[in-house]
Parts: structure tokens; sequence; C-alpha cells
């Protein structure tokens, strides 16, 4: 496990990121435990939850785990807050927040998506009071294009409020939109990508294939909105493409894909999501082989 500064802050995030998603929601409290264990017994330090998941069943999964094991000063802890970006909002929220995971201070505290109904300088002045709280070490944001993240960081640099430290796109072999400006503007400004959804929510997995039904309880059946974004032509001939390498190779269609984001450069780090420790160990066993390149 490799570790990096997260952006211009001194957070220290492992190469892999544990995606706390399923748990409350796909999985049970007892797994999301043991899940939790084995990510944190094989190097895994950065956990990011979100208010949204399981509408605060993640994170009250991921408190208990923090209190039970006696964890809170190991690891680097991110939520979300979504939804309307005012003042009152986010602070509420994540006093809220603060309670489900059972801690005094959330190390990254970031906007779940851009809120345009809300003036920015509000938003970033509502992180402000938190940060000068000490209830929030460092801001980021997740799902912001390049536009609205270079918005967020000249506000920020205008009126002298907290500047972002990171943002969480989806990152996978079917969804590259953030190598044209994202990434390039992260670079030059000093932004940490926590990137997520390496395998385009179980598609480059190979289990869905054109005409065939969805089964119950994936995530493409939990979350239908994924459909359109990958269930198309591109998204095809990318797993086409994946087929054929796997072939060749003879490695599996996840340690591909997951392989190939663990390779690409400015990614601090790749969340993963988990139903069991299986999965963990896949990501560990595809970041050791993350020299193959899947051009």
């Amino acid at each position: 496990m490799q570790y990096l500064n997260l952006g211009h802050s001194p957070l220290s995030v492992s190469s892999i990121g544990m995606g706390c998603v399923t748990f409350g929601r796909e999985i049970d409290k007892q797994t999301s435990l043991q899940i939790m264990d084995h990510a944190f017994e094989h190097g895994i330090t950065l956990f990011d939850t979100a208010e949204a998941y399981a509408q605060g069943a993640s994170e009250a999964v991921v408190g208990e785990w923090l209190n039970s094991r006696s964890r809170r000063e190991q690891i680097v802890l991110g939520t979300k807050v979504g939804g309307t970006l005012t003042r009152e909002r986010i602070v509420s929220a994540t006093e809220a927040s603060l309670k489900r995971l059972q801690t005094d201070r959330i190390d990254l505290l970031q906007t779940h998506a851009w809120d345009s109904s809300t003036p920015l300088d509000e938003t970033l002045e509502a992180l402000t009071t938190l940060v000068n709280q000490g209830k929030v070490r460092y801001a980021g944001c997740s799902n912001y294009d390049a536009s609205q993240l270079a918005a967020a960081l000249t506000s920020s640099g205008q009126s002298q409020l907290t500047r972002l430290t990171s943002v969480q796109p989806p990152y996978n072999l079917v969804q590259r939109d953030i190598e044209a400006d994202l990434l390039p503007l992260c670079s030059r400004e000093n932004i940490g990508v926590i990137s997520y959804s390496p395998l385009a929510a179980g598609f480059l997995t190979g289990k869905y294939r054109p005409g065939q039904p969805v089964s119950r309880g994936t995530r493409f059946d939990v979350i239908p909105g994924h459909q359109p974004i990958y269930f198309t032509e591109h998204g095809y001939q990318v797993l086409e493409r994946l087929d054929e390498s796997a072939h060749t190779t003879g490695l599996s269609h996840i340690q591909l894909a997951l392989s190939w984001v663990f390779s690409q450069p400015n990614i601090s780090s790749v969340l993963i999501g988990a139903r069991n420790t299986l999965h963990v160990d896949q990501a560990i066993d595809a970041l050791a082989s993350s020299t193959v390149s899947h051009e």
C-alpha cells in the first residue's frame, strides 16, 4: 500500500480508499464491520462515507466501528453533505454526521454535488466556519466538473475562504472525461483526486451484456440511474476490448479494470466498494499488478 498527501493538505491517504456506500444498504452491519476490519488490517486508512448513503446508516456503521475499535486517530475520515448547500444546511448536516460517526471532527468534509441554487460564497463560508471551529479539518467536493472546481478555487482565493483540498469524480475505463480538463486543473492547482467507481458500478466485471435483464440486488438494480451511463454503445465497446484483453492475458475483468485505474497518474486514492472481504482482496491484488496497461 502506498500513501500520498491529499493535494495541498498534510492528510496522508492510502492508495486504496474504503468506499462505504454499501454499508447499511446492500450489506448488513456485521458484514460491514468485518470489511472495515479487513481493509484496515491490509493498510487501507481512508474511509469515505456520506449522509446520503442509506439515509445515514452508513455513517452510523462507520461510527460504531471507529468507536468499538478505537481507530479514530489511525484513519482519514471523509464524509459528504448533499442537497441544497446553504450555510444552515451544511452546518446542521455536519452536526448530524458528527453524531452518527461518533467523533468530534471530520478529516475531509465534501460537498456531494454542485448546487447551482446557492451562492458559492455562502457554501464556502459555511465550510470555513466549520474548519475554524475544528469540526472539519479540510474541505473537498464530489462530482464537480473542471469549471465548477475552478469557480470554487477562484472564489475561495478572492474571499479568503477555505480552499478545497480534493475532488471526488468517477473514473474508469468507460468514464474518462476527467482526463481532458479536471485532472490537468488538479495537477496545476495541487488538488487531490479521490476517484470512485473503478469497476463502473460493476459493469466492467463483464456480468452485464446487451439485451440481458439486470439481476435483482445488483448495483444497477438498486440504482437504475447507472444504466444510461454504462449501458451504451461506447460502454459495450469498452467491454468488448476488456473481453479481448482478459482472453489474451488470462487475467480477470476485475483485475484488469482495477489495475488500469491504479496505474493512472495524478490519482491520490481510488475508492473501492465491497460486499465482502474478497472484494477488498481483489483490489489489493490489482494494486500489486497495476503496471499492466490497458489502453
